[in-house]
């Protein structure tokens, strides 16, 4: 593949391309189609992909910090890729595998991540305000001072996860499994706890106010 040809836009159309390890940092690569490619270890650091297809894509320890990531990302594999300051809002993300990604503060709100495996992801700062979450596994992440208001956690796997100082307000977390959660000085106001598991979650400090009805 010519990368030239990528560089300057040329080509959109690049389904299942092998650019392992490729430096395309800064690239305007919007509505590009990498369905199913293979970007192991691409450098994509401040790149715009908005509008881009990355269904089925391999990212596997990709750099995409602060890269527009706007996209379809059905299946995707961003297994310890780093997503810091990346901005993913509203991005399609079910059934990508994010585990050990790093998402220091990065934008995830009212994204599509039900389903997805988040073990162990470094989501500090991030925000996830409105994000679909339901039956996401993030056993052992952390999500400290990040911002789920009004997030839809039903049925989440949250076992051992940092809930410190996290805004939970309005959030759905009927049915999760916050066994062993921090949630220290954590901020439920409103949030639906129906059929959750606290046994053994660190509560100090944390907002608990029922919505009234």
């Amino acid at each position: 593949m010519n990368l030239e040809l990528i560089r300057t836009g040329k080509t959109k159309q690049l389904p299942g391309v092998n650019l392992e390890e490729e430096d395309l940092s800064y690239l305007q690569l919007e509505r590009v189609n990498f369905s199913g490619a293979n970007l192991v270890g691409v450098n994509l650091s401040h790149a715009n992909l908005k509008g881009a297809c990355l269904d089925g894509a391999n990212l596997l320890c990709a750099c995409c910090d602060f890269a527009d990531l706007r996209a379809n990302c059905l299946g995707v594999n961003l297994m310890q890729a780093d997503l810091s300051h990346a901005d993913l809002r509203g991005s399609n993300l079910r059934g990508a595998n994010l585990m050990g990604a790093k998402l220091i503060q990065a934008s995830l709100a009212g994204a599509f991540l039900s389903g997805v495996n988040l073990t162990g992801v470094n989501l500090r700062g991030s925000d996830c305000r409105g994000a679909d979450l339901r039956g996401a596994n993030l056993n052992s992440a952390n999500l400290a001072g990040s911002n789920l208001a009004g997030a839809n956690l039903a049925g989440a796997i949250l076992t051992e996860v940092n809930l410190e100082e996290v805004d939970l307000r309005g959030a759905n977390l009927a049915g999760a499994d916050l066994t062993g959660a921090n949630l220290l000085c954590a901020d439920l106001e409103g949030a639906c706890l129906e059929g959750a598991n606290l046994d053994k979650a660190c509560l100090v400090g944390t907002i608990i106010i029922k919505e009234q009805v």
